[in-house]
């Protein structure tokens, strides 16, 4: 299924904009892409979100920044408090307004790796979440003067969140031209994106990196927050995902068309990461994509 293009207004009295998005029933499935980038605070609602190939429960206070042109949607399963709508609301803005935010001020040199991050999706701690609510939430009734002033603080604060985690693309590069990272970690991102299926070892992977082996963990860990071997599972698991909703192939030949030679590995790696059986996985989420 492909996502559709969804054309974000904008008013000529702001640089940025917001939407206050309430529904009394449910929040749709609305598989789209767009190329600004998109902060989306999720409140009062339980369900499912789908960004490119990740599937993964949301709750009260879910936090998700997602890069341009990146597929995704919400899916609703239940409001927490039935009295009260599902509360969506939606922050865009442009890679020429975060670029240009950036280069100007130095004081948001912080926000540059969470850029580079969220060119695919970032999904923020409950601890940042909850620092950040209340701003976000205000901004409704704001002026666009403090608006501006609320989000710069809103995005200092995400910045910030040492225990945020990066949401992995379908394919490497899907969201065009990069901010561009350590150039080490760079390369071996994109071998590890494009060589997923195959065996790989991390001494390969240092090596591509030009270090040793000791300081690539440390490397990889500190942009990425996992492991290499967590990376490639996550990778391989996500792909796999994508395989499973949009297609009908047997689980046995998905596991090995992302690396698994071992159906019973896939399968408990593919649980302990989505909480179901690939068949049963497959089940719950691919009616979406019919």
């Amino acid at each position: 299924m492909k996502p559709s293009f969804e054309k974000v207004p904008t008013e000529a009295a702001n640089s940025w904009t917001l939407l206050n998005r309430r529904l009394p029933d449910a929040i749709p499935f609305e598989w789209h892409h767009h190329p600004e980038y998109e902060l989306t605070l999720t409140l009062n609602s339980r369900g499912h979100r789908y960004i490119s190939n990740d599937v993964a429960r949301y709750d009260d206070g879910d936090l998700i920044l997602v890069g341009p042109n990146i597929p995704h949607s919400w899916s609703s399963a239940e409001r927490i408090d039935e009295d009260q709508p599902h509360v969506a609301l939606v922050i865009w803005f442009s890679a020429a307004w975060a670029d240009s935010l950036v280069t100007l001020f130095p004081e948001m040199a912080a926000f540059r790796p969470l850029l580079a991050a969220a060119q695919h999706a970032v999904s923020f701690s409950g601890r940042a979440s909850s620092d950040v609510r209340s701003s976000i939430e205000a901004m409704v009734n704001q002026t666009p003067p403090q608006r501006l002033i609320a989000l710069l603080t809103v995005l200092d604060r995400l910045a910030r969140d040492a225990d945020a985690t990066r949401i992995l693309p379908t394919l490497s590069g899907l969201a065009g031209d990069q901010i561009v990272e350590d150039a080490r970690i760079h390369r071996v991102l994109h071998y590890l994106h494009g060589n997923y299926a195959r065996a790989i070892n991390v001494a390969e992977l240092a090596e591509l990196a030009c270090v040793s082996l000791s300081a690539f963990h440390r490397m990889f860990r500190r942009h990425t927050r996992c492991t290499a071997l967590d990376y490639i599972v996550r990778l391989r698991i996500g792909h796999a995902c994508a395989l499973l909703m949009q297609g009908d192939s047997p689980v046995s030949i998905i596991a090995g068309q992302v690396g698994y030679s071992s159906l019973a590995l896939f399968n408990r790696q593919f649980k302990a990461l989505k909480g179901l059986t690939p068949s049963a996985f497959r089940q719950t989420h691919s009616h979406h994509f019919q």
